[in-house]
């Protein structure tokens, strides 16, 4: 909104003109980082975009979060899928306000947090994680970001199914995921897309030769590959170094079988 400004307890992407970025809760305590410190009281009620200097005379922006910020700091001890692989997933499964989505695979909750932003409070994520470490770990991540409301965060091994029925979409990050087709299937409303991630091309053929039995259709695979340039006018080039492989996406619809609803 126009004229918006940081209020108490908003999170903060401090970001300095160099590329370095901090991302903190606008609070009353001082914050402290190699290139200087910082009272964040000072920033409550600064117009959003506002520079400020630390004690040392570095300048950080204060800039609102993205998703993309929001996932790419989130505490994690595992790998978590990348920002460049989320926006196609979220296209793919047609995730949108008032959706319903089954995650298989929590982890340290980077994709959890951006299927809760994109379903809206009226919409519902179901996480399922046999770790509780990793679950409770996700949990705090979306506490973080007030997104936990939005997630059912549900601590076992799916392989004896899905609690929920007629859901828009299923995810499944995981190691096998063709352990969890049929389980997938019965969780879909008819139709649907079911989105699977692995890393391995093996992985892709064992899951590609299961989808056809489990009852889906149009099966894709893909991957996402991002390579930035060095935003420099006179000498633009690529950077030296680029996101490549991260994973292999499948997608597959849900066929109803023998005239059956789904």
């Amino acid at each position: 909104m126009k004229g918006e400004t940081v209020k108490l307890g908003d999170l903060l992407l401090l970001a300095s003109p160099e590329g370095k970025e901090f991302l903190v809760a606008a609070d009353e305590r001082p914050f402290g980082t190699h290139m200087g410190n910082l009272n964040l009281r000072d920033i409550i009620g600064a117009p959003w975009g506002t520079t400020v200097t630390t004690h040392i005379g570095k300048e950080l922006y204060v800039l609102k979060p993205s998703l993309n910020d929001l996932i790419r700091h989130i505490r994690r001890q595992t790998q978590i899928i990348f920002p460049k692989d989320v926006g196609f997933i979220l296209v793919k499964l047609n995730i949108g306000p008032g959706g319903s989505v089954i995650e298989c695979g929590t982890g340290s909750g980077g994709l959890t947090l951006a299927l809760a932003w994109l379903v809206g409070p009226d919409g519902m994520v179901v996480s399922y994680e046999r770790d509780e470490a990793f679950s409770q770990l996700a949990r705090q991540n979306l506490q973080r970001v007030g997104l936990e409301s939005r997630v059912t965060f549900k601590v076992r091994d799916a392989r004896g199914g899905f609690d929920e029925r007629g859901m828009d979409a299923v995810f499944l990050d995981l190691r096998s995921p063709w352990e969890y087709l049929e389980q997938a299937y019965q969780a879909l409303a008819g139709g649907r897309t079911l989105g699977i991630l692995v890393p391995t091309t093996n992985q892709v053929s064992r899951v590609l030769g299961s989808l056809e039995d489990a009852g889906f259709v149009y099966p894709e695979v893909c991957e996402i590959l991002l390579r930035y340039y060095k935003p420099n006018a006179e000498r633009l080039r690529p950077q030296d170094r680029m996101v490549a492989h991260t994973g292999y996406l499948i997608f597959a619809r849900k066929a109803l079988k023998g005239g059956s609803n789904g």
